[in-house]
């Protein structure tokens, strides 16, 4: 890069003494956006033969002069060390193996009850209601036809959709919309900015099969999302949306299920009304948000026993209630009574459909949490206990209802013998917290993988359990949620109009699954054509039904998610947007090889004793910001680490591969690229100490096996070829023909070489083989080793920049708004690098710089 590059970016260092207000909006150690088609002087180039097709072209702007690629196209291709450890402990480390026997699938199916089930367990309170609400009960065949269409919803979407053919469709054993668009991702580079290097696909738990070539239709999918952006941006909303829905039930969930069973005191208690239930409903709510800081794990021994007894009621007053009133209602087996159910209700009955499709409220929680269990803990537990339960209970209200069509408005509580009132309306009440509980979790759930894959502005996360990652807590969110949910209850004041929301959430999330599991068949499975169009003919069909039925309902309060999804998606569409903008700049900005081999080891300063781990977001290339910390301060570390944190598209990345280094450089430089892999569910909170350990014991790991490939490449070129001197790939492009020797000059003049004397050869032997145990035989590891050690003494300083993003002058005036005012205002209050990093402020460097997209 040409040092006029710079104009446009302006430069101000602070040392952090104390609390930085500006540190929010850096550019920080969570940047989320890499690009695997960036070059490093050091690898083969993506024109090359070698090429995998994931390249971008977008990237090659910043490749650097003609000589730079002619000495690349000469370079061989190189295996990183990590490479090699990824190849050799591949599928040892499967995350996710759940092969369990019987009974302990048994107990899995058991929990379930208590984190899957809850949503869809208390729909019998309030779906008949809704119903009725909008179709008078006429006759016997208005109660048989609505029963009809409740059962056969609910084998349709639930048991045939989800159980059976969705819940296949998990990455890695993670379910969600979000697991979905990462799986798609793997088999396809679709992501707005292709974050995948060919050392990614040897993490064990990636499991990358690509279409077969002699599936043309399955090749052809790939390459036209892979070449077209408008496919591209078009999956990304769809997956976007459906997180915007779900986020949306975060909200209706609490409030509809906590307000359904309240509202069952109200013929029970004199004088209690709707103001009294929309007051309690509110102090149980606020209750329910407040606990939220201590965790599910606190309370979730309770919560599979109580949703059992729930269920347990629910199946038994649904016999009692069949056997008493009315047992012909087993008619409505016969789909014919939907057909009548129609026929005699006409348009009325098509605005039913909105009531009847509460039945099936958190189907897509079997999808979304199958990461706490398995596949046939789910299917068990859906199967054998809360499919027929739920049945026996819509069979027993409807017999009651035929026998006393004026009560449908409470239908559930008055279908209740009286003596059980108050147990049931106890363990409705609490089914209904509980409901709430996996609806909020899971909303949390979908906010970290939003801000992992680069969706949503960085916020504070705080992990309620040792044991179980998943098990999160989002204070914002949370007080968002609870604020909410206090505002519908307030403004709606009945559970008719909430259902009217609630339904648009819910068909809304099963559309998107629907599109993105026909994509999975078409792609990933290879399903025959038919069968996929099926799928999606025979599930999208009925779901465009229902949400025909439902957006019937916009002014009596399906506006409402609506409202939230259009913030949601525009809260996270903007954020990945002005990180798309952002990370071409820089790369475009990239410091081009020429510039630093010019600047010479010193990089035109003085190199003080210390390590620098310098944050940024490109996997290749040396970044723009650096150069803005050699204008800026008057000296630098004997060691800089440029650090990116990578989020790539699987669930878990294990421990012993989360590390990818690179050489940046000719060695005297003393400068190294890392590369930190995580995974979408991975838990990042370690302590910097922890880190700097951690990272320093890999860093020589490299280091070693760099040797020892040196070496072996030594040996194999002089054993073909005796009479000649071969030179190490590495070294062979170091300027001038730099020779081995030199690296044994000081990294900083006047200060002594005695500690490159002190022996670490035992080390050595544990790692090279015992024809290079020799230290004697590989000065430049002894030394590297030895400065290393000695750069680490000195500690490490974290150098972050504070990037400003502004729109050109010449942008259109939407972009200068988006970019200006609302990217600046999530960034501003997003949570900075340096809390989440948890590092002292007296040793974090941060220097400002303008990226003008």
């Amino acid at each position: 890069m040409k040092l006029d590059r710079i104009e446009e970016s302006s430069s101000s260092v602070r040392l952090l003494g104390g609390r930085s207000k500006s540190s929010s909006d850096g550019a920080s150690s969570e940047s989320r956006w890499v690009d695997g088609s960036e070059v490093d002087w050091d690898e083969a180039p993506p024109w090359s033969n070698k090429n995998d097709n994931h390249g971008s072209d977008g990237g090659r702007e910043g490749y650097g002069s003609n000589s730079i690629r002619r000495r690349l196209i000469k370079k061989p291709k190189r295996v990183d060390s990590f490479d090699v450890q990824a190849m050799q402990i591949a599928a040892s480390h499967d995350q996710h193996s759940k092969d369990l026997s019987l009974l302990p699938t048994i107990a899995l199916a058991f929990q379930t009850l208590g984190v899957v089930y809850g949503d869809m367990g208390t729909s019998p309170l309030y779906v008949f209601a809704d119903v009725f609400s909008k179709v008078p009960i006429g006759s016997d065949d208005d109660v048989l036809g609505a029963l009809s269409l409740v059962m056969y919803t609910i084998a349709l979407i639930p048991l045939a959709k989800y159980v059976f053919i969705v819940l296949k469709a998990n990455d890695n054993g993670e379910g969600g919309t979000f697991a979905l668009y990462s799986l798609i991702c793997r088999y396809a580079n679709v992501n707005l900015l292709p974050n995948r290097q060919q050392a990614d696909e040897q993490i064990s738990s990636f499991k990358l099969k690509l279409p077969t070539p002699e599936l043309e239709r399955a090749l052809k999918i790939k390459e036209a999302l892979e070449r077209t952006s408008f496919l591209k941006n078009a999956l990304l909303v769809l997956v976007l949306i459906g997180t915007s829905m779900i986020i949306g039930d975060g909200i209706l969930t609490p409030a509809i299920s906590v307000m359904s069973a309240i509202s069952g005191l109200q013929d029970q208690v004199n004088g209690f009304g709707t103001g009294e239930v929309v007051g309690v409903s509110i102090v149980v709510l606020v209750a329910l948000f407040s606990i939220q800081r201590f965790g599910t794990g606190k309370v979730g021994f309770m919560f599979a026993p109580v949703l059992a007894l729930w269920f347990f009621s629910l199946g038994s007053i649904g016999i009692y209630n069949i056997l008493k009133y009315d047992i012909t209602v087993l008619r409505a087996f016969n789909p014919a009574y939907i057909f009548y159910f129609f026929k005699n209700n006409g348009k009325s009955a098509w605005s039913a459909l909105g009531g009847c499709v509460l039945c099936i409220t958190g189907a897509e929680a079997m999808f979304a949490d199958l990461g706490h269990f398995s596949v046939p803990a789910i299917q068990i537990a859906f199967t054998c206990v809360v499919f027929p339960c739920l049945l026996l209970a819509y069979m027993g209200q409807a017999a009651f209802l035929m026998k006393n069509p004026a009560y449908y408005s409470s239908v559930f509580y008055k279908s209740v013998p009286e003596s059980l009132f108050w147990p049931v309306f106890v363990i409705a009440t609490l089914g209904a917290m509980i409901a709430s509980q996996a609806m909020i979790s899971a909303t949390f759930s979908c906010v970290k993988q939003s801000m992992a894959l680069g969706c949503f502005p960085r916020l504070k996360i705080i992990h309620t359990s040792r044991k179980f990652m998943g098990q999160i807590y989002i204070p914002v969110i949370n007080w968002f949620l609870m604020i909410m949910c206090i505002v519908v209850v307030s403004i709606f004041k009945s559970t008719t109009d909430i259902a009217n929301a609630y339904g648009i959430a819910e068909v809304g999330v099963m559309m998107v699954s629907t599109t993105l599991v026909t994509l999975v068949m078409l792609l990933i499975w290879q399903t025959n054509l038919f069968l996929a169009l099926c799928f999606l003919l025979v599930f999208g069909s009925v779901e465009l039904i229902y949400m025909s039925s439902v957006l019937s309902k916009i002014f009596e309060g399906g506006w409402l998610p609506l409202a939230f999804a259009t913030f949601f998606l525009s809260v996270m569409y903007t954020w990945n947007y002005g990180s798309v903008l952002k990370y071409r700049r820089e790369v475009r900005e990239k410091i081009s090889m020429d510039l630093m081999l010019d600047l010479g080891s010193n990089l035109g300063t003085v190199r003080v004793p210390g390590i620098g781990l310098l944050y940024n977001e490109l996997v290749q290339g040396v970044p723009s910001i650096l150069l803005q910390f050699l204008l800026s301060l008057p000296a630098l570390h004997s060691t800089v680490v440029f650090v990116c944190i990578k989020y790539v598209p699987i669930p878990v990345v294990p421990q012993e591969e989360r590390f990818l280094f690179r050489r940046v450089c000719p060695k005297d430089y003393h400068m190294f690229r890392c590369v930190a892999r995580y995974g979408y569910k991975d838990v990042r909170k370690e302590d910097h100490h922890a880190f700097e350990k951690l990272l320093i014991e890999s860093l020589e790991k490299f280091l070693r096996r760099e040797a020892q490939e040196a070496a072996l490449e030594l040996e194999g070129n002089l054993n073909n070829d005796p009479d000649s001197v071969s030179v190490d790939a590495r070294n062979s492009d170091l300027p001038d023909g730099t020779a081995v020797e030199e690296l044994r000059i000081p990294l900083m003049q006047g200060q002594s070489l005695k500690k490159t004397e002190t022996s670490t050869s035992h080390e050595a032997a544990l790692t090279l083989p015992s024809s290079y145990m020799s230290s004697d035989e590989d000065p430049s590891l002894e030394y590297e080793l030895s400065a290393l050690r000695e750069a680490m003494d000195s500690g490490f300083t974290y150098l972050l920049g504070h990037g400003d993003v502004r729109a050109k002058k010449n942008s259109f005036f939407f972009k200068k708004l988006v970019i200006n005012y609302f990217y600046a205002f999530l960034r501003k209050n997003c949570r900075g690098g340096t809390a989440n990093m948890k590092v002292p402020h007296t040793n974090v460097i941060q220097v400002g710089m303008t990226y003008m997209v």
